[in-house]
């Protein structure tokens, strides 16, 4: 009989207390509660993590082999498990050649499909092309009315020079008579054609004159047998006087003829001026009228993974790096000894050269690049048409050498090719740039792939477009193929239309298929493997998302929502961690984890449905949704006197903006997936004031006319979501620079200054202090034949990472290693007497971390904590002000008490005269803002426009604004309902400050 719960026991993974709960299966079940208190080590690192090892463990030995083996939780028992898949945060693949289309199997069917039904058109001239045996011409020939009159002739000579008097004589040998020459007959029996052997000249055998009927079959079949082996694989018809439907009996435009189709072809005219209709037809795959052979149409030939269909010349990556003007000269108004960055005058090489042109051009070496005249600043630049005269001192006089310049942008371009030396290349990349490839328009495929066309339209076509435009585009495709390709097809696109329909569904409607997967967010990926989920249609299965609401807009959520309650419907368990109050409030269960977070988490607060949360009195989250604490709105805005104002922004979707970010305020930039926020902060904001401010001429900033009220902004900061550090060495207290004070500390103590130990006595990455045994790594690797390698713990350190000597040295009775076991706040609390050290910390749990440990592994931090790492040392610089902090959604895997907090921070960046430009779709953070703006107003081709901009109030006062719409049931101000009907009286940011000791209030009003 089936288990009606997972029933976890004594679950101590990390900070859980030793916890019993159980989860309803076939359920919509939410981990909610403070970051840190516990509830990806119940759902991923105990239920999860036991799911998969149990699935694995029921292998045999030799595949395990393959697989690996998942360490055991440390539960006493869990019950009722299913087969267990995880969705979680973890960015796409790196690699440059997976794509949307890769990456969600998309692109395999769309091989498929073009493979088999896609007509192959020449990519000259774009006739169609195709493969036919004598058979099948022959039923196409027989296709015509009945009684139509037609011309089998063989193609013997095409465009050609010469004056062809031998091959006449042979034609006249094997007994044939006519042929045209030009499109004029004659009768080689009685006139032989006068050519000039200068021009190019057309010659067709006329092989027989057929009158298409059922009896004249067998002669037809000999006529085209022998026009084949005449013509080398090529037979052309030609009708004198076409009846109505001949075209579409040979074929048309649709068929699978070779020739140009049409009255009066190319290459033939008719003597008497009549229209007539020519068709020609190959036993082989190749364009007759361009001499193109066109290779096989395989799966394979539409693949950029593949040299068989893969652009030669970006190799299927659809980029190529090339010497960049811009980078080359950043600033031309130096003068042009020093204008050139890659060639230093300083070396007698580059100064020959630039000497002897300029002396070739009469212009001073110390005239302003800028002032020279184009053409010379072309042959600087490109090289010159003429010879230059280089002069070369030697011992023996003076060297002269007549020859071209070769140009400084050739030079760099040949050096990188011809070069073996890493350095010398890493040197010359820095003034190169990526373009999109001119061989494949960035399409990745070769031309003869290009040229496939099903319903008209090319495969790199549909790459080109969005998920929403794709699904759109084969809908009705069917009613464009005939009765065979419709039959092979069927399945083909019932699968293309289901995986579309699934992205749809997930809020991806706005990415293209091109997409490279590497720039997708980690929110975009887990939906993309959601979808995936979705259409494979498995039953009975246990899905174990990471906050799936992460980067989608209030609106798209809800859809997301629809989806997991799909995937709940098919009969599976879903456990999904998520702090999303619309989430909780259509989730069957609710598992609230606390009451703290760290080590004063990991126990279960409440649990139920979203009423049970909302009624239980110590629950931090329950507090929260039923009102009883909140985030309140500011009491007022500030009103800025000064703005940075970016002009006609029209990278990728962006559709000529100009927006205004008022300096010396709060902006949150607004808008549904895909309408072009991180285009607009990211491609164009940062990446044009980093150009223009610090001279960085290793970005692009994305298209846009100007940057204008630069002169107001000192420094400009971007804390992203990557990483702090790539290995385990790296941790919270080595970033922030918190353990070299803590080190310090240590080095002053009475034993440590008795040995001589100096504070680098006290770092695992070097030796002397650390274990040797593990290489301060704290634990030892040990390799298990077909089973999954084992971390245990440094059996000569204990896990502690230091040597027994550098353990004697305790502060405060604590060794090194129990410092770094502590949580901030711990440390905050232990760290009493040393004030430097505290305001680091101060500043940690003033971002919401006090819950992490100091020694915790940055390869283990997710990417909203590396982000408020980022912030927390940005807080502890000193601060001169006018400096523009970009932060692209900061409340990521933000519990509401925790994001609280971060709002503080940020509303005190702001009181400290700085500004402060945040990406973000959590509304709580959206009515905190000074000024949004709003894109839209939808995704992908469809966004790229200012919708709204103003104060939170305007923008909710909308009603195009998606987001307004979203707003008006936060803001007291607002009397419009908003879509979601059940309101919770918001409050204004002066009432809520006083019950709460954690969080220090920020002023709000305009100083």
């Amino acid at each position: 009989m089936t288990k009606e719960y997972i029933e976890v026991r004594g679950a101590e993974e990390h900070n859980l207390k030793d916890i019993d709960v159980e989860i309803p299966r076939e359920q919509f079940n939410v981990v909610t509660g403070l970051s840190g208190s516990g509830k990806s080590s119940l759902a991923f690192e105990t239920v999860y993590a036991e799911g998969q090892r149990r699935y694995i463990e029921s292998l045999s030995a030799y595949a395990r082999n393959f697989l690996g083996q998942m360490d055991k939780p440390q539960v006493e028992t869990v019950e009722g498990l299913s087969p267990a898949i995880s969705i979680d945060q973890k960015a796409a693949a790196n690699n440059p050649r997976s794509t949307v289309g890769t990456v969600t199997e998309l692109h395999d069917y769309l091989r498929l499909l073009y493979a088999r039904v896609g007509i192959p058109h020449c990519p000259e001239c774009g006739r169609e092309v195709g493969e036919q045996s004598a058979q099948e011409m022959v039923s196409r020939i027989m296709e015509l009315p009945e009684g139509t009159k037609a011309k089998l002739c063989a193609p013997v000579v095409r465009d050609q020079k010469g004056a062809f008097e031998d091959e006449f004589d042979r034609l006249v040998a094997d007994g044939y008579a006519r042929v045209e020459v030009d499109g004029e007959p004659y009768d080689l029996t009685m006139d032989r054609p006068d050519l000039d052997e200068n021009y190019d000249h057309t010659i067709d055998v006329v092989v027989d004159r057929i009158k298409v009927s059922t009896d004249e079959r067998p002669r037809i079949t000999d006529s085209v047998e022998t026009v084949l082996e005449e013509a080398d694989g090529v037979v052309k018809v030609v009708v004198p006087d076409p009846p109505e439907g001949a075209a579409e009996a040979l074929g048309g435009s649709a068929a699978r003829s070779t020739g140009a189709l049409g009255d009066a072809s190319d290459d033939t005219e008719d003597a008497g001026g009549d229209d007539r209709l020519v068709v020609e037809l190959s036993e082989a795959l190749a364009c007759t009228h361009c001499g193109i052979d066109i290779p096989e149409i395989e799966t394979r030939s539409f693949s950029f993974n593949s040299p068989h269909g893969a652009c030669p010349e970006c190799e299927g990556i659809g980029e190529t790096k090339e010497v960049s003007e811009s980078r080359v000269v950043v600033d031309p108004t130096k003068p042009l000894k020093h204008v050139f960055e890659a060639w230093s005058y300083n070396r007698s090489y580059y100064q020959t050269r630039l000497d002897a042109v300029a002396e070739h051009f009469g212009v001073s070496l110390s005239t302003p690049f800028e002032d020279l005249d184009d053409d010379v600043q072309q042959a600087f630049l490109y090289g010159t048409s003429e010879e230059v005269v280089f002069k070369r001192q030697t011992k023996n006089g003076t060297r002269r050498k007549e020859k071209r310049f070769e140009g400084v942008i050739p030079n760099l371009e040949r050096r990188y090719l011809e070069t073996d030396s890493d350095s010398t290349r890493d040197h010359i990349e820095d003034y190169m740039s990526v373009t999109e490839c001119p061989a494949c328009d960035g399409s990745r495929l070769k031309p003869a792939s290009r040229a496939v066309l099903v319903d008209g339209t090319s495969i790199a076509d549909v790459n080109r477009l969005s998920i929403g435009d794709a699904l759109a585009h084969f809908e009705g495709v069917e009613a464009n193929l005939n009765e065979r390709e419709t039959k092979i097809a069927e399945e083909i696109l019932k699968e293309i239309r289901a995986r579309l329909g699934f992205m749809t569904e997930v809020g991806l409607e706005y990415l293209t298929l091109d997409r490279e997967a590497a720039t997708l967010s980690g929110g975009e990926s887990q939906r993309i493997r959601l979808a995936t989920q979705i259409g494979s249609g498995l039953v009975g299965v246990l899905y174990v998302l990471d906050e799936p609401s992460i980067g989608l807009h209030q609106r798209d959520n809800d859809r997301l929502l629809n989806t997991l309650e799909e995937l709940r419907d098919l009969g599976n368990t879903l456990i999904v961690v998520e702090h999303d109050e619309e989430t909780m409030r259509r989730a069957d269960h609710v598992i609230d984890m606390g009451p703290g977070p760290g080590k004063r988490g990991g126990e279960v607060v409440a649990q139920g449905d979203y009423d049970d949360i909302v009624g239980t009195e110590n629950s931090t989250t329950g507090d929260f949704l039923a009102g009883r604490k909140q985030i309140p709105v500011p009491a007022q805005r500030r009103s800025a006197e000064a703005f940075l104002t970016i002009e006609g922004a029209r990278q990728h979707n962006l559709k000529d903006l100009d927006v205004d970010l008022p300096l010396g305020s709060f902006t949150a930039i607004t808008g549904v997936s895909g309408s072009g926020k991180s285009t607009l902060m990211h491609d164009v904001l940062y990446k044009g004031l980093a150009r223009r401010m610090n001279d960085n001429t290793s970005v692009n900033p994305g298209e846009h006319d100007d940057i204008t009220g630069i002169e107001d902004v000192e420094t400009v900061r971007l804390i992203d979501q990557s990483p702090i550090g790539r290995t385990p060495r790296s941790n919270p207290a080595t970033y922030t620079g918190v353990f070299d004070y803590i080190r310090e500390l240590f080095a002053e103590t009475k034993l440590s200054k008795q040995r001589g130990y100096e504070k680098g006595r006290f770092s695992f990455n070097v030796k002397g202090g650390r274990c040797e045994e593990c290489g301060g790594q704290g634990t030892v690797k040990i390799e298990m034949n077909f089973l999954s390698d084992v971390y245990v713990p440094c059996e000569a350190c204990d896990g502690a990472r230091y040597n027994d000597a550098t353990l004697d040295v305790t502060y405060k009775d604590a060794t090194i290693a129990d410092v770094l076991d502590m949580s901030v706040d711990e440390a905050y609390d232990f760290f009493e007497s040393s004030g430097r050290l505290r305001r680091r910390l101060k500043l940690l749990k003033d971002v919401g971390l006090g819950y992490m440990r100091l020694g915790q592994p940055s390869t283990t931090l997710s990417g909203g904590e590396a982000q408020r790492i980022k912030l927390a040392e940005e807080l502890g610089k000193k601060d001169s002000g006018n400096t523009l902090y970009l932060l692209d959604e900061p409340t990521t895997g933000l519990h509401s008490a925790d994001e609280k907090k971060l709002i503080d921070v940020l509303h005190r960046l702001v009181d400290n005269d700085n500004t402060v430009v945040v990406i973000e779709h959590e509304l709580d953070l959206v009515k905190n803002a000074d000024h949004v703006v709003d894109l839209g107003p939808e995704g992908g081709e469809n966004g790229g426009e200012l919708v709204a901009a103003g104060t939170p109030e305007e923008l909710a006062r909308t009603d195009a604004s998606h987001t307004g719409r979203y707003l008006r049931d936060l803001l007291p101000a607002v009397e419009a309902e908003g879509p979601r009907g059940e309101r919770v009286e918001p409050e204004t940011r002066d009432m809520d400050h006083a019950d709460d000791d954690e969080v220090e209030a920020a002023p709000a009003t305009d100083d």
